[in-house]
């Protein structure tokens, strides 16, 4: 048994969370999230707690017990709570500007690049450095905040680049760290 999908999650109030055709559906004071139920799960609501179980014991069956209840409880952190995710920009002139529906992000490229804010996201720049991301889908926030991060990622050597505000990026020392090492050896 999954020590994750036998866990039971309350339902929060103004919260409702349902289960038709393979389907659930949570909605909340954020927002509505539906997701297709894998058909070896099975979705219990009652009296305020929603719990997951399998229909079989097969090996498919016990991979998705823990993802589909995981998934479920954040659906069900979403709509209630929301979720957000910050982006740091490193280097000089990188900077973010929000204008309408689009980022443009100047991250050393001849051009500005633009980015469409996605439906569902939510897009906060701050001193044109940091961008904040909140959403109630946490698969679309991470998702968007990767794409973004993939624009410039962190080179190793300044660590310039677009960077997850928690991230810590490992550094190499150069050429110059390693060349006065090697050459003091050679004499």
């Amino acid at each position: 048994m999954s020590r994750i999908g036998k866990q039971p999650m309350t339902i929060p109030e103004k919260v409702t969370v349902t289960s038709q055709q393979g389907n659930v559906t949570v909605k909340g004071p954020l927002g509505t999230l539906m997701r297709p139920l894998h058909p070896c799960i099975r979705l219990m609501v009652t009296n305020g707690l929603v719990t997951v179980e399998r229909t079989d014991d097969t090996r498919v069956a016990r991979s998705v017990h823990g993802l589909s209840r995981a998934l479920i409880a954040n659906m069900i952190h979403g709509v209630t709570v929301g979720f957000t995710r910050a982006l740091d920009l490193v280097g000089v002139g990188y900077r973010a500007e929000l204008k309408g529906n689009t980022l443009l992000l100047s991250l050393g490229y001849s051009n500005p690049v633009e980015f469409p804010v996605p439906q569902g996201i939510k897009m906060h720049v701050e001193k044109q450095t940091r961008i904040t991301l909140s959403s109630v889908d946490n698969e679309l926030l991470g998702e968007t905040a990767s794409h973004i991060r993939r624009k410039r990622p962190p080179e190793p050597y300044k660590g310039k680049g677009a960077r997850y505000v928690d991230e810590v990026v490992r550094k190499k020392a150069g050429k110059s760290a390693g060349a006065g090492a090697s050459a003091g050896a050679t004499k």
